[in-house]
């Protein structure tokens, strides 16, 4: 693809401004999971366009517009045997499709800094979040409500009945707990976030998934710059869960919390977190569509590739390497390698419910993940990016056992205009 030209360049910022926003996203992925002998791997190559289009308001006091989007996924390598990534969908035969798309969108209204979205959309909330870790990313169907008009604060709220997951088509499937494997007729939240000076920002949100559980949480983040090249940077998140209503999933009193703290110094981060999960069962979070796939809720630092080390009562830490190549003199190439740990599992303590028999008495797992990325930063391919991503997994069954992961991951945005 050419560059613009300048005056082509102000033409589509131009179009821009009275029509919106169009990108398209093209997407590569090559997903393979190899696990022990009593379950198969799970393998697939498939690509994606995944088209976004966010209109401008009308004029007026009160603004009206759109936003669309359209997604369509190939199958460029994969059968049966291998199913199970998240990537595609699989047909009464065993076989994933070879080809698949979905297509939806929200209307929106603006007053001043104010917007009201109803539709499907897809929601970030930390209580309520959609996951983009496959080829398709999820969306959910309902109402959203986001406002700067108190800035510094940042306000969301939103209630939804349907979630989508990433391989089907319909919008209107269910919304789940995901590891109790329960479904809920709604999920409502309403919170924001505050920047209370510079490098200082807190979050607050309180959720409710109607007759399953009602969910609160927290998080501080603190910048603290060092000197020139340098700094720290401390987070900290909290999530309390409570059975609410008819209680679904049974009994729920469990409190997550994640502390991490990472030092920057140029190119190279070094970052220790610790997480622990207090209570009798598991922290749990929201599931879309008709298969009930994890979202991507969980705002914890040891939620990575393969496992959110999030058994009942389990402890486990991370530590983590990132190096940024621009100090050597090649920017747009990264590195990051972590290590976890998680011990002291024990769901013997439930004696009903959905979390009934689904950990040990004194469970554990560890993981190792790699990953290197490079991004194009100038030229007809510019911001073009390939990821290849790493990690291997070793637990108790509950855990997820063994699972030795590789995927790479290519990513070519066009904007439109």
């Amino acid at each position: 693809m050419l560059a613009p030209s300048v005056n082509a360049a102000g033409q589509a910022g131009e179009v821009g401004e009275k029509m919106g926003r169009l990108n398209v996203l093209a997407k590569n992925y090559y997903y393979n999971t190899s696990r022990d002998e009593q379950r198969s791997d799970q393998v697939d190559w498939t690509q994606a366009f995944l088209a976004n289009f966010q209109s401008a308001f009308t004029p007026g006091p009160v603004g009206f517009g759109v936003d669309l989007f359209g997604y369509w996924g190939l199958k460029l390598d994969g059968g049966s045997g291998r199913t199970g990534t998240g990537n595609l969908p699989v047909g009464d035969d065993g076989r994933p499709d070879d080809e698949y798309g979905r297509a939806g969108g929200a209307v929106k209204a603006r007053f001043k800094s104010t917007v009201l979205r109803y539709g499907e959309m897809s929601p970030s909330a930390p209580v309520f979040a959609q996951s983009t870790s496959r080829l398709f990313p999820q969306t959910a169907t309902g109402f959203q409500l986001t406002s700067n008009d108190f800035a510094p604060l940042l306000v969301d709220a939103g209630h939804f009945t349907a979630g989508t997951d990433q391989v089907n088509t319909n919008s209107d499937g269910e919304l789940w707990a995901t590891y109790a494997l329960v479904t809920t007729p709604s999920v409502s939240y309403a919170g924001g976030k505050y920047r209370f000076a510079e490098g200082v920002v807190a979050s607050l949100y309180v959720s409710r998934f109607k007759d399953v559980w009602d969910q609160y949480y927290g998080n501080v983040n603190y910048a603290l710059p060092l000197g020139q090249n340098q700094g720290l940077t401390f987070d900290f998140n909290v999530y309390r869960t409570l059975d609410s209503g008819q209680a679904k999933a049974g009994t729920i009193n469990t409190t997550a919390v994640g502390m991490q703290v990472a030092y920057k110094y140029s190119g190279h981060t070094l970052t220790l977190a610790r997480q622990s999960i207090h209570g009798d069962q598991p922290f749990d979070y929201v599931g879309f569509g008709d298969t009930g796939r994890a979202g991507g809720s969980i705002f914890l630092p040891n939620s990575v590739q393969y496992s959110d080390f999030n058994g009942p009562g389990e402890k486990s830490w991370q530590l983590r390497y990132d190096l940024d190549m621009v100090v050597y003199g090649v920017p747009g190439l990264s590195f990051m390698v972590r290590y976890l740990n998680g011990q002291d599992i024990d769901g013997t303590k439930v004696s009903s419910g959905a979390y009934f028999n689904k950990y040990g008495s004194d469970d554990s797992e560890f993981e190792t993940d790699a990953e290197a990325r490079y991004v194009v930063q100038s030229g007809p391919a510019k911001d073009l990016s390939v990821r290849l991503r790493l990690a291997w997994h070793r637990g108790d069954a509950s855990t997820g056992g063994t699972q030795d992961q590789v995927r790479v991951i290519t990513e070519y945005p066009i904007d439109v205009f």
